[in-house]
């Protein structure tokens, strides 16, 4: 499984939400997460905003603790040669990118400029794999 960042903060930041819920499932072992190093300094850097640094109230040892469980409990995959394109949002290009270069079965995501690529790639929306877990 692929979790785009957005389902990845949303989890955190409102675990009694459907994203939430992936996040219990991930870290109760209920499947594997594929990541990109690329992904990873994503989170990284998301989760050191102020704004998301207030809400989860977490300090940088904790942001360094979390991105380091990330690392230790994912299936890291190299997406530098990978060809993937986003055309709506080419910043999402890595993002899709992890999901070809991975033995991932589906990316989650919530963003409209991924799940427009559907009937390419296995994109589900958060609702759709909480509904298969």
């Amino acid at each position: 499984m692929v979790l785009d960042t957005n389902v990845l903060l949303s989890g955190l930041m409102c675990p009694d939400g459907t994203p939430g819920r992936i996040i219990q499932a991930w870290r109760k072992a209920r499947f594997e997460l594929s990541l990109s190093i690329e992904q990873l300094a994503e989170v990284g850097l998301v989760l050191s905003y102020p704004k998301i640094r207030k809400i989860l109230k977490w300090g940088h040892a904790a942001i360094e603790r979390f991105v380091q469980q990330l690392y230790l409990r994912s299936a890291l995959v190299e997406v530098a040669n990978v060809a993937a394109s986003v055309p709506r949002d080419p910043r999402d290009d890595f993002v899709l990118a992890t999901l070809i270069a991975s033995p991932a079965e589906c990316l989650v995501t919530g963003d409209a400029d991924l799940l427009v690529l559907r009937d390419r790639y296995p994109i589900l929306t958060p609702t759709e794999l909480v509904q298969r877990l």
